[in-house]
């Protein structure tokens, strides 16, 4: 890949080597704890071999896996269940979980583009209720010492003061925050493996939730789930021969403003113009140029949702409206599928679909550019999917229709 500005945004070499995603694959997704006839590493080979199966692809053809923020499937157990003839390339994306997502991606693109694996999968596997449960409180974690005395023992009440700062600087209200959950809620209904399917949501019924960390409440908060997804990614000159549509990686990018440093998951002593954005403008200007695009290219978008009023703030650093207009604009109807400029989440996101840590995101952009979404927006030819906000490091994707 060819390196664009100061940081880690980076743009396709193009060509026939260029990276491009072949197969998707996923497992069936339940709520947090509810495999409870699968392992974890059992239910990453599923997801692996179905991504193989619709790419037209064998395990022996696999020669690289990536993942990210501390993936129990260690690339020596997954060579060894799913057969894998050799690993030329393994790697791992440091940081908070999800936020690292986007930059599992990239890391298979620059292995396939630089010529150190010719197929790498990447991949994100839970199994919680068999082994530890992500985002539970850790006395040895570092920056837990920051956060404990304040009472700060989860991810919704490290989030909730970002958000609070972030609705009293700009004046959005819960009524505006409720439109990410709705939108969201309104696309499970048309995706048969979303764990929300079927389960109406309404404003009366989101603003009569109960509030978990003020001004955070139920439906503002992403599921917590198990289950596994995979993409596999090759050169657009092998993906040639095979039966789908090759989805283009246009750029991918990973980092972090100056000050972040831990963010929220590990302290609030981010610059004050930082604290209520979220870790990304930065990221957003350099993806866009490597990709030679803007954010009115833009078609659809698969925003990391692991907390509502942060999609707002991701809204503004990636350029689709200006800063402070978060609420206007979703309460604007321009999320929706149905008639949205923007419509996201379109699987349902983490709020309905499942929390698979962002890697669901990519399979759900994956095939709006194939043109097969459940919740398809027509004629979509670029998609910009990110990794989750407030924690290290930031990341995103724009993939394109081939």
């Amino acid at each position: 890949m060819v390196k664009s500005g100061r940081s880690g945004a980076y743009a396709s070499v193009g060509g026939a080597r260029a990276a491009c995603i072949v197969g998707v694959g996923e497992t069936e997704y339940r709520r947090w704890g509810g495999f409870t006839d699968r392992s974890e590493l059992s239910l990453a080979c599923e997801a692996v071999l179905n991504a193989l199966a619709d790419a037209g692809l064998s395990a022996g053809d696999v020669d690289g896996l990536t993942s990210y923020g501390g993936d129990a499937n260690e690339p020596s157990r997954l060579q060894d269940a799913l057969g894998l003839t050799e690993v030329r390339f393994a790697s791992m994306v440091w940081g908070g979980g999800g936020t690292g997502s986007c930059g599992g991606l990239m890391q298979a693109a620059i292995a396939v583009e630089s010529g150190a694996a010719d197929v790498v999968v990447v991949l994100r596997a839970l199994c919680q209720g068999q082994s530890r449960r992500y985002g539970q409180f850790n006395p040895a974690r570092p920056g837990n010492n920051f956060l404990a005395p304040f009472g700060m023992l989860s991810p919704p009440s490290m989030i909730a003061p970002l958000v609070q700062r972030y609705m009293h600087l700009h004046g959005v209200t819960p009524e505006q925050m409720a439109h990410v959950a709705l939108s969201a809620r309104m696309n499970a209904h048309r995706n048969p493996n979303a764990v929300m399917r079927g389960r109406p949501l309404d404003m009366d019924s989101y603003l009569a939730a109960r509030m978990i960390a003020d001004p955070l409440r139920l439906f503002d908060c992403c599921q917590e789930n198990d289950g596994a997804c995979a993409v596999i990614v090759t050169s657009l000159d092998r993906a040639r021969d095979l039966p789908h549509k090759a989805v283009r990686v246009l750029s991918s990018g990973q980092g972090s403003n100056p000050g972040w440093g831990t963010g929220a998951l590990g302290g609030h002593n981010m610059p004050d113009d930082e604290y209520a954005r979220g870790n990304a403008s930065r990221l957003a200007r350099e993806l866009y140029s490597a990709a030679g695009i803007v954010a009115r290219n833009v078609d659809v978008a698969q925003i990391y949702d692991h907390f509502s009023g942060l999609v707002l703030m991701s809204l503004e650093n990636f350029g689709f409206c200006d800063r402070g207009g978060g609420g206007d604009f979703v309460a604007a109807g321009n999320i929706y599928r149905d008639g949205g400029s923007l419509p996201i989440n379109t699987s349902g996101g983490h709020l309905s679909e499942a929390y698979i840590h962002g890697m669901n995101l990519i399979a759900e952009g994956v095939r709006q550019m194939r043109g097969q979404s459940m919740a398809q927006v027509a004629d979509a030819r670029i998609c910009l999917v990110t990794g989750g906000l407030a924690g290290p490091p930031a990341t995103a994707v724009i993939l394109g229709a081939d």
